[in-house]
């Protein structure tokens, strides 16, 4: 015999957009999690790691005050295990949080299990079955770890140890130049750690290359790129990494930690698809249509587990629009997703939106583009500001942006504008006939746009 609910939901990370909306219009839900409540962004990903970062930041005010001629010669008296501490202690208490609600609304049962599929109807915790009208899969995804030799023996971390480590490191290699490890690495140089980065392939690739090239100018700690790593080694409390550079050159690197941040794996293994219908791709991620539907009536997934975006408030969208979709219109609309913007929140600190220079051309979309640096700005100025542009793509046919690119201070806050425009396919007149206050930082965007407007004067399109 099975237990019946309205919907069933698995993951309660974001999977929690499809759990107290339902339930406070009577719907009867049940909601399974294998490990904490509130997902990878509230345990593990973003919310403890930019608790760690942004205190890591203001240790970088000495060094910034340097090209005023302030001398801040004294040691700062730093223990970075109070950081974490508190962190992990501040998101535990919120993760349990969340359990504690939901024993209070009589319409949701959380079991804090692991579930799989028996068919394309029921799911079962090893001790009961469940079936639900609509079934919801947001399991999300893991840290990929890498086939290196000797990887598997040492005591290596990902993000998950690194936002809780049980020691505080003296030096630290990272593989893997992406958003978490170049975050990650960030903040604990920041914080003393000698820091060392080891890519197999370029820094930060997929982002605009203009980015790419000003970060490269302005890394927070070394990064060696195109290195391929041979074997891994721990002894004597140390990780000792044998490898090549992009000569040829062999090297071996050694600290006291090593952190694996070479990509994710979706977590649908345990989920025992093959027991049903609902098709995968080659890496794994669950396969849906324009409506979040598997191919499996009445179930669907969203969030990191279909390998579309990988961002908490791109998965947030997706949960309330099936929400809205299920539940509220009840009109079966394909889901539009407006410009998906994402930041790394590194040093210095890098906001895109919508296509890179190399898409367009790669497309052969005709463009016009705005440059301007954070020092060609009266607050720029004020900041004495040695890095850092933001970048414009304007499209020549239709004058709307295509792309915004920002690497400098603030670029997370700054590109909002940019997005707000893009979403309401806002015109490149129209970022101008705004008034932008002086001197904040934010005219840096209005100075990009007024270059984009005089390239387009000066081709005679005015």
């Amino acid at each position: 015999m099975s237990e019946w609910y309205d919907i069933i939901v698995i993951g309660a990370g974001a999977g929690t957009k499809l759990v107290t909306p339902p339930s406070q219009i009577g719907k009867k839900v049940a909601v399974f999690e294998r490990e904490s409540p509130g997902g990878t962004c509230l345990n593990r990903g973003c919310i403890p790691s930019k608790m760690v970062i942004y205190p890591s930041e203001l240790l970088r005010i000495p060094h910034l005050a340097k090209r005023f001629g302030f001398d801040f010669s004294i040691e700062p008296n730093i223990d970075p295990m109070r950081i974490f501490d508190r962190v992990n202690a501040t998101v535990q208490k919120d993760s349990d949080s969340i359990p504690i609600a939901y024993e209070k609304n009589p319409n949701v049962t959380y079991i804090p299990k692991e579930v799989y599929f028996l068919d394309d109807q029921t799911v079962s915790d090893g001790t009961r079955k469940y079936k639900a009208k609509y079934i919801v899969i947001a399991t999300g995804t893991r840290p990929k770890i890498p086939e290196i030799a000797g990887l598997s023996e040492t005591p290596y971390w990902t993000s998950r140890e690194a936002l809780n480590p049980p020691k505080f490191p003296k030096s630290m290699v990272v593989i893997g130049a992406g958003f978490i490890g170049l975050e990650l690495g960030a903040a604990y140089q920041a914080l003393g750690c000698n820091v060392t980065g080891l890519t197999r392939t370029e820094i930060l690739r997929g982002v605009d290359i203009e980015v790419r090239k000003e970060f490269e100018s302005h890394l927070p700690f070394p990064i060696h790129d195109h290195f391929t790593i041979e074997r891994v080694e721990y002894r004597e409390s140390l990780f000792f990494l044998t490898g090549k550079d992009k000569l040829g050159i062999k090297h071996t690197i050694h600290a006291e930690s090593l952190l694996i941040a070479t990509g994710i794996t979706p977590n649908t293994e345990a989920l025992k698809l093959s027991n049903t219908n609902i098709k995968t791709n080659s890496f794994g991620y669950i396969q849906v249509n324009e409506f979040l539907e598997t191919n499996v009536p009445n179930i669907f997934a969203f969030g990191d587990v279909i390998g579309k975006f990988f961002f908490r408030h791109s998965a947030n969208f997706e949960g309330e629009y099936l929400f809205d979709q299920l539940f509220v219109n009840k009109t079966k609309q394909p889901i539009e997703y407006p410009p998906m913007p994402s930041a790394i929140f590194t040093h210095p600190q890098i906001a895109t939106a919508g296509a890179t220079e190399e898409e367009l051309i790669q497309n052969k979309i005709a463009y016009w583009k705005g440059i301007n640096p954070y020092s060609s700005s009266a607050m720029g100025m004020a900041r004495l500001s040695d890095s850092g542009f933001v970048k414009i793509l304007v499209c020549k046919k239709t004058e709307t942006v295509l792309g915004a690119h920002i690497i400098g201070d603030e670029a997370s806050n700054m590109i909002h504008q940019i997005i707000l425009g893009m979403t309401m396919k806002l015109k490149l007149d129209d970022y101008l006939r705004m008034i932008y206050i002086h001197p904040a930082i934010s005219e840096i965007v209005r100075n990009a746009f007024r270059k984009v407007k005089q390239i387009k004067v000066s081709e005679g399109k005015e």
